[in-house]
């Protein structure tokens, strides 16, 4: 074989090459809240890790729980500290691998498009008889958030017989777009995610904790893929995706 032939052919193979070498499989275990940011992030990651991702979302309680009963996961990224306070406690966590990774904040909205702002105070009058969509209340951020920003404006003994309780914060959300309730509290993040709400107020950050979104690799499960999705998550194209969908970054929000 000549010599240019045989170039030639060594660039045909590189470019047909995959990117990883070794492939492998991350399990992410993921609050709800980041479902379409994780899809962003999920589409760009493998194309340019050649990894693959398998991602879980749900509310960061029962994921937090899942992981204690051993659930495989390799990544979990939490909606609030407290339930990655829990696992760090349980010696679940890859020791120095926690880090915050995003913030957000939390909205009244309700049932339609273009529905006027008015003020949170309000809601008791606006709601009538009808029932206001949360994430469960006693577990979920979302709904911990939500409850604690109520009873901040003094609006939650009024409000508790109504509540209508969600898994978690997307199903919440889902039954104001559905028109199952009129009046929801979600995540921004959420807001920007449904065509069929509109938000109404934004509950001020003094009326609850700080919301905050820690990441960090399950100990006994920090592999080589999964530090680098660990670390692809502070890059370019996921601070983008994260833009994109309400969050800030929480090294940006200091």
């Amino acid at each position: 074989m000549s010599t240019a032939l045989s170039r030639i052919l060594a660039t045909v193979i590189s470019f047909c090459a995959p990117v990883a070498l070794h492939a492998d499989e991350v399990t992410v275990f993921a609050a709800a809240s980041m479902t379409n940011a994780l899809s962003e992030i999920e589409t760009a990651f493998e194309a340019d890790t050649g990894h693959d991702l398998a991602i879980s979302l749900a509310g960061s309680s029962a994921l937090a729980r899942q992981i204690q009963q051993g659930a495989p996961a390799d990544v979990f990224i939490s909606a609030n500290p407290d339930w990655m306070d829990v696992l760090e406690q349980d010696g679940l966590l890859a020791e120095g691998s926690r880090f915050d990774l995003v913030t957000n904040s939390i909205v009244l909205v309700a049932h339609g498009q273009e529905v006027a702002p008015m003020p949170v105070e309000r809601l008791p009058e606006a709601l009538g008889e009808d029932r206001l969509a949360m994430a469960l209340v006693d577990a979920v951020p979302a709904g911990i958030y939500g409850k604690a920003a109520l009873t901040s404006l003094g609006l939650w003994s009024d409000l508790t017989p109504k509540v209508a309780q969600a898994d978690n914060v997307r199903a919440a959300l889902a039954l104001v777009a559905l028109g199952e309730a009129p009046f929801g509290i979600v995540y921004a993040t959420d807001a920007v995610a449904e065509e069929d709400v509109s938000v109404v107020a934004t509950f001020p950050a003094e009326t609850h904790p700080p919301i905050v979104y820690p990441a960090a690799l399950i100990n006994g499960r920090d592999t080589e893929a999964a530090t680098q999705f660990l670390s692809y998550l502070t890059g370019d194209k996921a601070r983008a995706a994260f833009a994109r969908q309400g969050f800030v970054m929480a090294s940006e929000d200091e």
